[in-house]
């Protein structure tokens, strides 16, 4: 009796620990939006629209942007002929959609309702990464590198508003991956891939100021930015994100995640990291920031294979994670709910 006295007792234990983790889990799978059965190959990043309640999906391989219903899940338009599609932006009080094209080399204009090419705007191949501020309402574009068989590439500055190119930037270095605006001042955070450096351009002078080196990881290409604590998070694909002090330039921590990371995203209201990486079969890394120089993991979501993108909705309390086809499962976005 006493034997399975205690045996009764470590099975509760047992279960009130996993009842106990499973409440603590960051992210709930609530659902899955299904694409074509046809669609292979990588996705970039995602757009939203909240008001008209669309997800826009970029299917790199499919050489379109998948428009879904977020209420229903259904795919209700396809933007087609965009040659590599990464990333987008979306402007509400012009009803229009910025969208890069890494193979024609350009920015796309589109006005949202109709989805009309209204504009091109003609960069280099690659045009990839976008960042955008708020304020002067001009779009920063990398573009060029390797792929266009340069040893440096360009950061191209648009204004959303007249759709015109304003000016070309120059940085010594082949792949320039996500940028993040620093709204109190003119600085523009570059992840420098090819220099495992942090770039820091003055968006009025249009110049390259100084470079941080990127010791405590390689392969820089996700950012985040937590502007009032002066700390940047920079994601690595080799492991890890490491958290930068902007009033120093000096790396203060870096903290452990899956490979293959490619969207990082910081929550100012909770205070949460969430890092989408393809490696070791996919999954959302969540930290919670506890002040700016620490830091606790609060879960590893399991995903897909090769999700490396993924985009929070806070107002909406999701998270979506586009995941490729694997064998006769095809692709899809999954959707979590945030814990």
């Amino acid at each position: 009796m006493k034997k399975l006295l205690t045996l009764c007792l470590a099975l509760l234990a047992a279960c009130a620990a996993a009842g106990l983790a499973a409440a603590q889990e960051p992210l709930k799978l609530v659902n899955t939006f299904r694409m074509p059965a046809d669609l292979k190959g990588h996705f970039d990043h995602f757009g939203v629209d909240l008001a008209g309640k669309r997800l826009f999906a970029t299917a790199e391989g499919y050489k379109a942007v998948l428009v879904f219903d977020l209420n229903s899940g259904r795919v209700i338009h396809i933007i087609r002929g965009i040659g590599i599609p990464h990333a987008i932006l979306y402007r509400q009080d012009l009803g229009r959609l910025y969208i890069t094209d890494g193979g024609a080399g350009a920015l796309r204009i589109y006005d949202s309702k109709t989805y009309d090419l209204e504009k091109s705007v003609k960069l280099l191949v690659d045009a990839d990464s976008i960042a955008y501020d708020p304020a002067t309402q001009y779009l920063y574009v990398v573009s060029g590198g390797g792929d266009a068989n340069q040893t440096f590439s360009t950061i191209s500055v648009i204004d959303t508003t007249s759709g015109d190119k304003l000016a070309d930037i120059k940085i010594d270095g082949d792949t320039l991956e996500a940028m993040a605006v620093e709204r109190s001042s003119q600085r523009l955070y570059v992840n420098n891939r090819a220099k495992n450096q942090i770039a820091i351009v003055d968006r009025e002078k249009r110049t390259l100021t100084t470079s941080w080196p990127v010791t405590k990881g390689k392969v820089n290409v996700a950012m985040a930015f937590d502007e009032p604590s002066h700390r940047l998070f920079v994601g690595c694909r080799s492991g890890q994100i490491v958290v930068f002090d902007t009033e120093s330039g000096k790396e203060i921590a870096a903290l452990p995640i899956n490979t293959g990371v490619d969207d990082l995203v910081f929550d100012a209201a909770s205070k949460r990291i969430y890092a989408t990486c393809g490696g070791d079969g996919g999954s959302v890394e969540v930290y919670k920031q506890d002040e700016p120089d620490h830091y606790t993991l609060l879960g590893k979501v399991a995903t897909s294979p090769a999700a490396k993108t993924g985009r929070l909705v806070p107002e909406l309390s999701k998270f979506f994670v586009a995941a490729p086809a694997q064998g006769s499962t095809p692709a899809e976005v999954l959707v979590y709910a945030v814990q």
